[in-house]
């Protein structure tokens, strides 16, 4: 390919909906979700923990 020759057109991109990049998995929205819950409850717990055992 000579430098004046330009690369192939590639298709037109889809709309922004549909292009995986900005889709999650639904499995991994719902594991950070829960993670995400645990974690605060969990925090949660602890904290009353230690609120408890100082007094």
């Amino acid at each position: 390919m000579s430098e004046h020759e330009s690369a192939p057109a590639t298709a037109p991109r889809k709309n922004i909906e549909e292009t995986a990049e900005t889709k999650f998995p639904r499995g991994l929205v719902v594991r950070l979700f829960a993670y995400l819950v645990a974690g605060h409850l969990f925090a949660g717990f602890l904290y009353l923990l230690f609120e408890v055992g100082g007094n």
